[in-house]
Protein backbone atom coordinates (compact mmCIF):
# COMPACT_ATOMS: atom_id res chain seq x y z
CA UNK A 1 0.00 0.00 0.00
CA UNK A 2 1.11 3.33 -1.16
CA UNK A 3 1.50 6.13 1.63
CA UNK A 4 -0.86 8.26 2.15
CA UNK A 5 0.12 12.45 2.26
CA UNK A 6 -0.65 14.03 5.04
CA UNK A 7 -3.00 15.99 3.75
CA UNK A 8 -4.86 13.51 2.18
CA UNK A 9 -5.07 11.19 5.66
CA UNK A 10 -6.43 14.22 7.10
CA UNK A 11 -9.05 14.64 4.73
CA UNK A 12 -10.22 11.01 5.23
CA UNK A 13 -9.87 11.41 8.89
CA UNK A 14 -12.98 14.33 9.02
CA UNK A 15 -14.57 13.03 6.28
CA UNK A 16 -15.32 10.10 8.99
CA UNK A 17 -15.87 12.04 11.81
CA UNK A 18 -19.40 12.30 12.25
CA UNK A 19 -20.69 15.42 14.74
CA UNK A 20 -22.67 14.78 17.84
CA UNK A 21 -25.88 16.14 18.29
CA UNK A 22 -27.05 15.23 21.99
CA UNK A 23 -27.79 18.53 23.96
CA UNK A 24 -27.65 18.96 27.22
CA UNK A 25 -27.72 22.31 29.78
CA UNK A 26 -25.02 23.16 31.74
CA UNK A 27 -24.48 25.86 33.84
CA UNK A 28 -22.09 28.39 32.36
CA UNK A 29 -19.83 28.03 35.74
CA UNK A 30 -19.09 24.57 33.89
CA UNK A 31 -19.32 25.25 30.63
CA UNK A 32 -15.41 25.91 30.28
CA UNK A 33 -13.66 24.06 27.22
CA UNK A 34 -17.13 22.74 26.18
CA UNK A 35 -18.88 22.59 22.67
CA UNK A 36 -21.88 25.45 22.37
CA UNK A 37 -24.68 23.81 20.38
CA UNK A 38 -26.99 26.77 19.78
CA UNK A 39 -26.01 30.46 18.84
CA UNK A 40 -26.73 32.65 22.03
CA UNK A 41 -28.06 36.39 21.82
CA UNK A 42 -27.79 39.12 24.18
CA UNK A 43 -31.32 40.36 26.07
CA UNK A 44 -29.65 43.59 26.98
CA UNK A 45 -27.73 46.07 25.85
CA UNK A 46 -23.76 46.13 27.83
CA UNK A 47 -23.46 49.22 29.01
CA UNK A 48 -27.20 49.33 29.57
CA UNK A 49 -26.71 53.16 30.23
CA UNK A 50 -24.25 56.04 29.64
CA UNK A 51 -21.26 55.30 32.38
CA UNK A 52 -18.23 56.44 33.09
CA UNK A 53 -15.09 54.09 32.68
CA UNK A 54 -13.07 56.63 35.44
CA UNK A 55 -13.57 57.88 38.98
CA UNK A 56 -13.76 61.89 37.96
CA UNK A 57 -16.80 64.69 37.91
CA UNK A 58 -19.11 64.58 35.65
CA UNK A 59 -20.35 67.83 33.53
CA UNK A 60 -20.66 70.40 31.07
CA UNK A 61 -18.04 71.25 28.46
CA UNK A 62 -19.57 74.27 28.40
CA UNK A 63 -18.98 75.18 31.92
CA UNK A 64 -15.46 74.78 31.45
CA UNK A 65 -14.57 76.85 28.67
CA UNK A 66 -10.86 77.10 29.97
CA UNK A 67 -8.98 75.37 32.93
CA UNK A 68 -9.20 76.37 36.44
CA UNK A 69 -13.22 76.57 36.13
CA UNK A 70 -14.72 76.19 39.64
CA UNK A 71 -18.27 74.35 39.57
CA UNK A 72 -20.35 73.40 42.46
CA UNK A 73 -20.93 70.22 43.18
CA UNK A 74 -24.58 68.80 43.11
CA UNK A 75 -24.52 65.57 43.77
CA UNK A 76 -22.54 62.27 44.51
CA UNK A 77 -22.97 58.96 41.62
CA UNK A 78 -21.26 55.60 42.96
CA UNK A 79 -21.38 52.51 40.77
CA UNK A 80 -25.03 50.83 41.25
CA UNK A 81 -26.79 53.99 41.82
CA UNK A 82 -28.81 56.70 39.64
CA UNK A 83 -28.10 60.37 39.95
CA UNK A 84 -30.37 63.14 38.84
CA UNK A 85 -30.42 65.94 36.11
CA UNK A 86 -27.87 67.81 36.48
CA UNK A 87 -27.83 71.57 36.99
CA UNK A 88 -26.01 74.34 35.14
CA UNK A 89 -22.82 75.43 36.41
CA UNK A 90 -22.45 72.32 38.73
CA UNK A 91 -20.63 68.96 38.74
CA UNK A 92 -21.31 65.18 40.28
CA UNK A 93 -18.84 63.23 41.47
CA UNK A 94 -18.98 60.03 39.67
CA UNK A 95 -17.31 56.42 40.11
CA UNK A 96 -16.45 54.41 37.66
CA UNK A 97 -19.49 52.51 36.42
CA UNK A 98 -21.88 54.61 37.78
CA UNK A 99 -24.24 56.14 35.17
CA UNK A 100 -24.07 59.45 33.89
CA UNK A 101 -26.19 61.98 34.70
CA UNK A 102 -28.56 63.31 32.54
CA UNK A 103 -27.34 67.30 31.23
CA UNK A 104 -23.52 65.94 32.08
CA UNK A 105 -21.97 65.31 28.33
CA UNK A 106 -18.16 64.29 29.70
CA UNK A 107 -16.21 62.96 32.68
CA UNK A 108 -13.09 64.72 33.73
CA UNK A 109 -10.95 61.94 35.82
CA UNK A 110 -10.36 62.78 39.11
CA UNK A 111 -6.63 63.53 38.49
CA UNK A 112 -6.72 66.56 36.66
CA UNK A 113 -9.48 68.02 39.60
CA UNK A 114 -8.39 69.99 42.99
CA UNK A 115 -11.96 69.64 45.00
CA UNK A 116 -12.09 72.60 47.88
CA UNK A 117 -13.03 71.04 51.64
CA UNK A 118 -15.71 73.73 51.51
CA UNK A 119 -16.81 76.39 49.67
CA UNK A 120 -15.35 78.98 51.69
CA UNK A 121 -18.51 81.22 51.88
CA UNK A 122 -21.05 78.54 53.27
CA UNK A 123 -22.93 77.04 49.71
CA UNK A 124 -21.84 74.11 48.32
CA UNK A 125 -18.43 72.26 48.20
CA UNK A 126 -16.89 73.12 44.81
CA UNK A 127 -13.96 71.73 42.58
CA UNK A 128 -11.26 73.62 40.72
CA UNK A 129 -11.85 71.95 36.59
CA UNK A 130 -7.35 71.80 35.36
CA UNK A 131 -8.76 70.31 32.17
CA UNK A 132 -10.58 71.50 29.05
CA UNK A 133 -12.35 68.11 28.04
CA UNK A 134 -13.78 67.37 24.53
CA UNK A 135 -17.49 65.95 24.89
CA UNK A 136 -17.56 62.55 25.57
CA UNK A 137 -14.21 62.12 27.42
CA UNK A 138 -13.94 59.16 29.76
CA UNK A 139 -17.81 58.17 28.73
CA UNK A 140 -18.71 54.52 28.21
CA UNK A 141 -22.27 55.02 25.91
CA UNK A 142 -25.03 52.28 26.52
CA UNK A 143 -24.74 49.09 24.04
CA UNK A 144 -21.12 49.65 22.94
CA UNK A 145 -19.92 46.58 24.56
CA UNK A 146 -23.19 44.39 23.06
CA UNK A 147 -26.20 45.70 21.26
CA UNK A 148 -29.56 43.62 22.90
CA UNK A 149 -30.63 40.91 20.19
CA UNK A 150 -27.00 40.56 19.07
CA UNK A 151 -25.53 37.28 18.75
CA UNK A 152 -22.49 37.26 21.15
CA UNK A 153 -21.63 33.54 20.47
CA UNK A 154 -22.15 31.34 17.74
CA UNK A 155 -23.07 27.31 17.54
CA UNK A 156 -19.83 25.06 17.47
CA UNK A 157 -17.74 27.79 19.52
CA UNK A 158 -15.57 26.01 22.26
CA UNK A 159 -16.03 27.66 25.23
CA UNK A 160 -12.94 30.09 26.65
CA UNK A 161 -12.94 31.64 29.92
CA UNK A 162 -13.46 35.21 28.33
CA UNK A 163 -16.82 33.65 26.54
CA UNK A 164 -18.23 32.36 29.71
CA UNK A 165 -17.64 35.68 31.21
CA UNK A 166 -19.55 37.39 28.38
CA UNK A 167 -22.42 35.04 28.71
CA UNK A 168 -22.41 36.06 32.20
CA UNK A 169 -22.36 39.62 31.29
CA UNK A 170 -25.73 39.25 30.16
CA UNK A 171 -27.10 37.51 32.53
CA UNK A 172 -27.14 33.73 30.80
CA UNK A 173 -26.88 31.29 33.35
CA UNK A 174 -26.90 28.25 31.77
CA UNK A 175 -25.82 26.88 27.92
CA UNK A 176 -26.35 24.54 25.81
CA UNK A 177 -23.11 22.43 25.08
CA UNK A 178 -23.56 19.31 22.93
CA UNK A 179 -22.46 15.88 25.05
CA UNK A 180 -18.75 14.72 25.23
CA UNK A 181 -16.88 12.72 23.37
CA UNK A 182 -16.71 9.04 25.25
CA UNK A 183 -13.30 7.55 24.49
CA UNK A 184 -12.22 4.56 25.22
CA UNK A 185 -8.50 3.92 25.25
CA UNK A 186 -6.37 1.43 25.78
CA UNK A 187 -2.61 0.44 25.04
CA UNK A 188 -1.41 -3.30 23.20
CA UNK A 189 1.77 -4.70 23.90
CA UNK A 190 2.89 -7.37 26.69
CA UNK A 191 6.35 -5.76 27.27
CA UNK A 192 3.91 -2.65 28.88
CA UNK A 193 4.13 -2.11 32.60
CA UNK A 194 2.34 0.56 34.67
CA UNK A 195 4.24 3.18 36.90
CA UNK A 196 4.05 1.77 40.70
CA UNK A 197 2.82 -1.91 40.10
CA UNK A 198 7.12 -2.34 39.13
CA UNK A 199 9.87 -0.66 41.05
CA UNK A 200 12.36 0.35 38.17
CA UNK A 201 15.04 -1.66 39.95
CA UNK A 202 13.02 -4.65 39.39
CA UNK A 203 11.61 -4.20 36.09
CA UNK A 204 12.08 -7.30 33.90
CA UNK A 205 14.51 -7.41 30.95
CA UNK A 206 12.81 -5.92 27.89
CA UNK A 207 9.50 -4.39 29.63
CA UNK A 208 9.17 -0.55 29.49
CA UNK A 209 6.70 1.56 31.23
CA UNK A 210 3.47 2.81 29.71
CA UNK A 211 3.55 6.30 28.65
CA UNK A 212 1.29 6.29 26.23
CA UNK A 213 -1.22 5.47 28.83
CA UNK A 214 -0.19 9.01 30.71
CA UNK A 215 0.28 10.84 27.55
CA UNK A 216 -3.33 9.68 25.14
CA UNK A 217 -5.19 10.29 28.43
CA UNK A 218 -3.90 13.63 29.62
CA UNK A 219 -4.40 14.79 25.55
CA UNK A 220 -7.78 13.67 25.34
CA UNK A 221 -8.97 15.59 28.79
CA UNK A 222 -7.59 18.18 27.92
CA UNK A 223 -10.08 18.13 24.73
CA UNK A 224 -13.20 17.80 27.21
CA UNK A 225 -13.21 14.06 26.11
CA UNK A 226 -14.76 11.42 28.72
CA UNK A 227 -12.10 8.82 28.77
CA UNK A 228 -12.52 5.15 29.08
CA UNK A 229 -9.37 3.79 30.12
CA UNK A 230 -9.49 0.14 29.31
CA UNK A 231 -5.55 -0.17 30.43
CA UNK A 232 -3.23 -2.66 28.72
CA UNK A 233 -4.31 -5.33 26.62
CA UNK A 234 -2.35 -8.43 26.21
CA UNK A 235 -0.92 -9.51 22.93
CA UNK A 236 -3.04 -12.00 21.16
CA UNK A 237 -6.27 -11.89 18.68
CA UNK A 238 -8.45 -12.93 21.14
CA UNK A 239 -7.88 -10.59 23.95
CA UNK A 240 -7.69 -7.62 21.38
CA UNK A 241 -10.98 -8.62 20.10
CA UNK A 242 -13.20 -8.74 23.25
CA UNK A 243 -11.69 -5.23 24.11
CA UNK A 244 -12.72 -3.80 21.02
CA UNK A 245 -15.94 -5.24 21.56
CA UNK A 246 -16.04 -4.05 25.12
CA UNK A 247 -15.33 -0.18 23.90
CA UNK A 248 -17.67 0.08 21.26
CA UNK A 249 -20.74 -1.15 23.29
CA UNK A 250 -20.44 2.37 25.00
CA UNK A 251 -17.88 4.91 23.57
CA UNK A 252 -18.13 6.94 20.56
CA UNK A 253 -14.64 6.66 19.55
CA UNK A 254 -11.92 3.93 20.28
CA UNK A 255 -8.06 5.50 20.27
CA UNK A 256 -4.98 2.53 20.87
CA UNK A 257 -1.60 2.80 21.03
CA UNK A 258 0.57 0.02 19.48
CA UNK A 259 -0.30 -2.89 17.54
CA UNK A 260 -1.11 -1.07 14.02
CA UNK A 261 2.08 -2.13 12.11
CA UNK A 262 2.59 -5.49 10.23
CA UNK A 263 4.19 -7.69 12.22
CA UNK A 264 3.95 -11.22 14.01
CA UNK A 265 3.03 -9.70 17.47
CA UNK A 266 0.63 -6.66 15.73
CA UNK A 267 -2.75 -8.23 16.19
CA UNK A 268 -5.23 -5.13 15.84
CA UNK A 269 -5.38 -4.54 12.48
CA UNK A 270 -7.13 -7.99 12.12
CA UNK A 271 -8.72 -7.61 15.52
CA UNK A 272 -10.37 -4.51 13.73
CA UNK A 273 -11.17 -6.12 10.84
CA UNK A 274 -12.81 -9.18 12.43
CA UNK A 275 -15.09 -6.78 14.60
CA UNK A 276 -15.79 -3.94 11.46
CA UNK A 277 -14.14 -2.54 8.95
CA UNK A 278 -10.66 -0.84 8.31
CA UNK A 279 -8.43 1.36 6.18
CA UNK A 280 -5.34 1.13 7.25
CA UNK A 281 -3.15 4.27 6.15
CA UNK A 282 0.87 4.40 6.22
CA UNK A 283 0.78 8.05 6.23
CA UNK A 284 4.39 10.05 4.54
CA UNK A 285 5.10 11.62 7.83
CA UNK A 286 8.12 11.25 10.37
CA UNK A 287 7.34 10.66 13.17
CA UNK A 288 4.21 8.50 12.67
CA UNK A 289 3.96 6.34 9.73
CA UNK A 290 1.44 3.79 10.71
CA UNK A 291 -1.96 4.89 11.36
CA UNK A 292 -4.85 2.85 11.16
CA UNK A 293 -8.90 4.31 11.00
CA UNK A 294 -12.02 2.26 10.44
CA UNK A 295 -14.87 1.58 12.61
CA UNK A 296 -16.26 -1.27 15.24
CA UNK A 297 -19.56 -3.05 15.48
CA UNK A 298 -22.52 -2.01 14.20
CA UNK A 299 -25.94 0.10 14.93
CA UNK A 300 -25.96 1.92 18.02
CA UNK A 301 -22.96 -0.16 19.52
CA UNK A 302 -20.65 0.98 16.28
CA UNK A 303 -17.68 3.10 16.98
CA UNK A 304 -15.19 4.89 15.27
CA UNK A 305 -11.66 3.46 15.99
CA UNK A 306 -8.10 4.99 15.17
CA UNK A 307 -5.08 3.32 16.31
CA UNK A 308 -1.63 4.97 16.99
CA UNK A 309 1.91 3.92 16.48
CA UNK A 310 3.52 2.57 19.67
CA UNK A 311 6.74 4.62 19.59
CA UNK A 312 5.62 7.89 22.23
CA UNK A 313 6.61 10.44 19.63
CA UNK A 314 4.79 8.98 17.29
CA UNK A 315 1.56 8.37 19.10
CA UNK A 316 2.12 12.11 20.34
CA UNK A 317 2.55 13.80 16.64
CA UNK A 318 -0.35 11.21 15.33
CA UNK A 319 -2.68 12.70 17.86
CA UNK A 320 -2.27 16.40 17.67
CA UNK A 321 -1.94 16.68 13.60
CA UNK A 322 -4.31 13.56 12.80
CA UNK A 323 -6.87 12.83 15.82
CA UNK A 324 -6.96 15.84 17.98
CA UNK A 325 -8.82 16.90 14.45
CA UNK A 326 -11.15 14.53 14.18
CA UNK A 327 -12.34 14.63 18.07
CA UNK A 328 -12.95 18.66 17.65
CA UNK A 329 -15.44 17.93 14.45
CA UNK A 330 -17.03 14.83 16.19
CA UNK A 331 -17.47 17.69 19.44
CA UNK A 332 -19.36 19.86 16.64
CA UNK A 333 -16.56 22.52 16.59
CA UNK A 334 -16.07 24.51 14.06
CA UNK A 335 -12.24 25.84 14.53
CA UNK A 336 -10.32 21.91 13.49
CA UNK A 337 -7.30 22.71 12.32
CA UNK A 338 -3.90 25.31 14.08
CA UNK A 339 -2.73 27.98 12.87
CA UNK A 340 1.22 28.32 11.60
CA UNK A 341 3.19 30.87 12.73
CA UNK A 342 6.24 31.84 10.41
CA UNK A 343 9.15 31.99 12.72
CA UNK A 344 12.96 32.12 11.77
CA UNK A 345 14.95 28.90 12.04
CA UNK A 346 18.49 29.25 14.25
CA UNK A 347 19.68 25.78 13.30
CA UNK A 348 20.47 23.50 9.86
CA UNK A 349 18.52 20.30 9.37
CA UNK A 350 20.56 19.28 6.57
CA UNK A 351 19.46 15.89 6.08
CA UNK A 352 15.64 15.99 5.46
CA UNK A 353 13.24 13.19 5.37
CA UNK A 354 11.69 12.10 1.93
CA UNK A 355 8.38 12.07 4.35
CA UNK A 356 6.79 15.17 5.35
CA UNK A 357 8.14 15.92 8.84
CA UNK A 358 7.39 17.36 12.50
CA UNK A 359 10.32 18.47 14.06
CA UNK A 360 10.28 19.23 17.87
CA UNK A 361 11.74 22.78 18.54
CA UNK A 362 11.23 25.33 21.44
CA UNK A 363 11.15 29.30 20.89
CA UNK A 364 14.30 30.96 22.27
CA UNK A 365 14.71 34.63 23.37
CA UNK A 366 15.74 35.39 20.42
CA UNK A 367 12.64 35.36 18.42
CA UNK A 368 14.03 31.97 16.49
CA UNK A 369 13.01 28.05 16.88
CA UNK A 370 15.98 26.12 18.59
CA UNK A 371 15.69 22.25 17.60
CA UNK A 372 16.00 19.50 19.98
CA UNK A 373 19.16 17.66 18.97
CA UNK A 374 17.80 13.72 19.43
CA UNK A 375 14.34 13.74 16.73
CA UNK A 376 14.17 9.79 16.95
CA UNK A 377 10.90 8.75 17.37
CA UNK A 378 11.14 7.06 21.04
CA UNK A 379 12.73 10.08 22.70
CA UNK A 380 9.96 11.89 24.48
CA UNK A 381 12.29 14.23 26.13
CA UNK A 382 11.95 16.16 23.04
CA UNK A 383 7.88 16.50 23.44
CA UNK A 384 8.35 17.65 26.86
CA UNK A 385 11.09 19.98 25.94
CA UNK A 386 9.69 21.84 23.03
CA UNK A 387 6.63 24.14 22.88
CA UNK A 388 6.03 23.09 19.15
CA UNK A 389 6.75 21.60 15.74
CA UNK A 390 7.77 22.65 12.49
CA UNK A 391 5.89 21.53 9.67
CA UNK A 392 8.56 20.68 7.27
CA UNK A 393 7.79 19.94 3.73
CA UNK A 394 9.41 16.42 2.14
CA UNK A 395 12.81 16.62 1.20
CA UNK A 396 13.32 20.13 2.65
CA UNK A 397 17.00 21.36 4.01
CA UNK A 398 16.63 23.93 6.65
CA UNK A 399 19.25 26.55 6.72
CA UNK A 400 19.65 28.95 9.72
CA UNK A 401 17.91 32.15 9.30
CA UNK A 402 15.15 30.49 6.74
CA UNK A 403 11.34 31.43 7.97
CA UNK A 404 9.73 28.07 8.96
CA UNK A 405 6.26 26.99 9.90
CA UNK A 406 5.90 26.36 13.51
CA UNK A 407 2.63 24.99 14.78
CA UNK A 408 2.77 25.83 18.93
CA UNK A 409 1.47 23.50 21.63
CA UNK A 410 -0.94 26.42 22.62
CA UNK A 411 -2.71 25.53 19.21
CA UNK A 412 -2.19 21.64 19.64
CA UNK A 413 -2.89 20.49 23.10
CA UNK A 414 -6.28 22.28 23.74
Amino acid sequence: MSLLTYDLALAQLLAGAQPLTEIESLATFDAAGRVLAKSQTSAIAVPSLDNSSMDGYALRCADVPAVGARLALSQRIPAGSVGHSLAPGTAARIFTGAPVPPGADTIVMQELCARDSDSGDGGEPRVTINHVPQPGDWIRRAGEDIRAGAEILSAGTRLSPPQLGLAASVGIAALPVLRRLRVALFSTGDELVMPGEVSAAALPPGAIYNSNRYLLRGLLQQLGCQVGDLGIVPDNLPATRAALREAAADHDLILTSGGVSVGEEDHVKPAVQAEGELALWKIAIKPGKPLAFGHVGTGAGRAAFIGLPGNPVSSFVTFVMLVRPFILKAQGARAQLPTALALRADFDWLRPDARREFLRVRRNQAGGLDLFPNQSSGVLTSAAWADGLVDNPPGQAIRRGDTLSFLPFSELLY
